[in-house]
């Protein structure tokens, strides 16, 4: 049968001549013609990913692409295989070959259909491996490492044969391949090749409004199927500019693991006592993640680890309610939900690590630190987020902020705190009078006469020691007490009183609390040895 690949007499001892024909012929002819022909044009990054393996596949006989999910890499071997021919294996080939087999028989199939396709060619390419080797490496397949077995077999027979091999793959290299193979990568897409995108699906008036480097700084990790669509949706948007663009991409592709519906609106102005907190929350987090122009001049980003310490109730997760929603998109948040009663909650941090990094510059928020790590059957935990913290530190990942919370410093492990994982530490306090006036008076002007007019600094005087949440419930019990007295038409008592009983019964409620946590329950949540 004849080899269609048309490499046969240049394959083997002769790949400077099989260079030279693919240099000539195939797929830098067809980057020439690329305004002629649309469907052709390649991304700058697709396109050095294809000249690499151009002069790979003439010298090397095995080979790997690697890239993100959507990063071009079935379109640059479209392109190779238009230029060199050979064989293009891809999903659908793949099923088609499975429905031959018994079910069971993945490893049987993938086989016979690369060794049927390496009897009638000299260049086989194989798209999208990791969809099959997502399969045989999950926890519960039971042919656990038949795959590699399979692999050797085509490896080497396609070495015995004088054959060529490429995989193309997403995620991490199946061993084998990483001993044996070349490995080349697609490179995330730079802020040209957002605009390569882009231009080819808007028209050359709306591309022009969009400045993509400012899109590329507030999503550095969109791939070209990303861009495609948002270009698609945007394009019969007469007043598209580069504000809308970002608008779209906040609302379909950063996606956070916090609905922001569900988060309790919360601004800066509503944490009173913390204004220290909020200017270094401003300057170091809100500044690099908004401010384009600055972050650009000064080479601005903010800062890596947070640290947010303080008794319960002085707003550290108010904090983080805040910055949910001034980040929207780009907020995600671990908390005890994520760890509690979860069999699987490695691959949930997992998850939501590479989200952030994927929506970049964003935000991880720890909330109640000390309490996840306290359990000390958690103790695998611990180590693994320690595993995902030391991950942001390359300079791809450097937008991504984790910032937790704890009631103490102390009560967290000394790795978790070391110099290089927390690079800003915050305090959160007890509110002063001053700012539990403050408080007060915010909550009490929202209420109706004569429960309304209480005297504010007499309230403010008598809950010293209380927290800010202490406040918010002082004021919804005051106002129950006071609706109940009104209803049962008893005498109204001045305003102040209701607020004073409800002050004094959060009082009391911490003097049980306080009685009732035994030297055992210390030991037991905090690992002290009571003698």
């Amino acid at each position: 049968m004849r080899k269609n690949s048309g490499l046969t007499s240049a394959l083997g001892n002769n790949s400077s001549c099989w260079l030279s024909r693919i240099w000539s012929t195939g797929i830098f002819r067809l980057w020439r013609h690329a305004a002629r022909e649309p469907y052709v044009l390649l991304t700058p990054v697709q396109q050095a990913a294809a000249e690499s393996l151009v002069h790979g596949v003439a010298s090397c006989d095995v080979l790997v692409l690697q890239g993100d999910a959507g990063s071009g890499k079935t379109t640059v071997l479209q392109r190779l295989r238009t230029a060199a021919g050979g064989e293009l294996i891809g999903a659908r080939q793949f099923l088609n070959a499975l429905r031959a087999h018994p079910p069971m028989a993945l490893e049987e199939a993938f086989y016979d259909l690369v060794n049927g396709a390496l009897a009638k060619h000299d260049f086989v390419m194989l798209d999208d491996l990791h969809l099959i080797t997502s399969i045989v490496e999950s926890c519960d397949y039971p042919r656990a490492n038949l795959l590699t077995l399979v692999l050797t077999a085509i490896l080497d027979q396609a070495g015995s044969t004088h054959k060529k091999l490429l995989f193309a793959i997403t995620g991490d290299v199946p061993s084998l391949l990483q001993r044996r193979a070349h490995l080349y990568q697609i490179q995330r897409l730079a802020a040209k090749d957002y605009a390569v995108v882009c231009r080819k699906y808007l028209s050359p008036e709306l591309a022009g409004r969009v400045d993509y480097v400012k899109i590329h700084r507030f999503a550095p990790r969109l791939s070209a199927h990303q861009l495609r669509n948002a270009s698609i949706a945007l394009r019969t948007e007469d007043a598209l500019n580069t504000e809308r663009f970002i608008e779209y991409l906040e609302s379909r592709n950063l996606t956070s693991n916090v609905e922001i519906q569900e988060v309790e609106p919360v601004r800066w102005t509503d944490l009173k006592g913390l204004d220290d907190v909020i200017h270094s929350l401003e300057a170091k987090i809100a500044l690099p993640f908004e401010n384009d122009s600055l972050a650009a001049e000064f080479q601005l980003t903010p800062k890596r680890g947070v640290l947010l310490v303080g008794p319960p109730g002085t707003g550290k997760t108010t904090i983080g309610r805040a910055l949910a929603h001034r980040l929207k998109g780009k907020f995600f948040l671990i908390d005890g939900t994520i760890i509690a009663d979860a069999g699987n909650f490695y691959d949930d941090v997992r998850q939501v690590f590479d989200a952030a990094k994927q929506n970049a510059p964003s935000i991880i928020f720890i909330d109640d630190a000390d309490v996840l790590f306290e359990d000390q059957g958690r103790r695998g935990f611990y180590r693994y987020l320690l595993t995902m913290l030391d991950g942001l530190e390359g300079a791809s990942t450097g937008k991504v902020c984790v910032m937790m919370t704890a009631m103490e410093a102390g009560s967290l492990p000394p790795a978790v705190v070391r110099s290089g994982r927390i690079e800003l530490w915050l305090e959160t306090r007890l509110p002063d009078e001053k700012s539990r006036a403050l408080i007060l008076s915010e909550k009490l002007s929202k209420l109706p006469l004569p429960i309304g007019e209480a005297d504010v600094a007499m309230l403010a005087r008598a809950s010293r020691g209380l927290t800010g949440a202490d406040l918010k419930a002082a004021v919804e019990d005051g106002k129950l007490l006071f609706a109940y007295d009104k209803a049962a038409g008893k005498a109204l008592r001045p305003s102040e009183v209701y607020f004073l009983d409800a002050i004094d019964r959060i009082r009391c409620n911490r003097r049980t609390y306080a009685r009732r946590r035994t030297p055992q329950f210390a030991e037991m949540q905090f690992g002290f040895h009571m003698e």
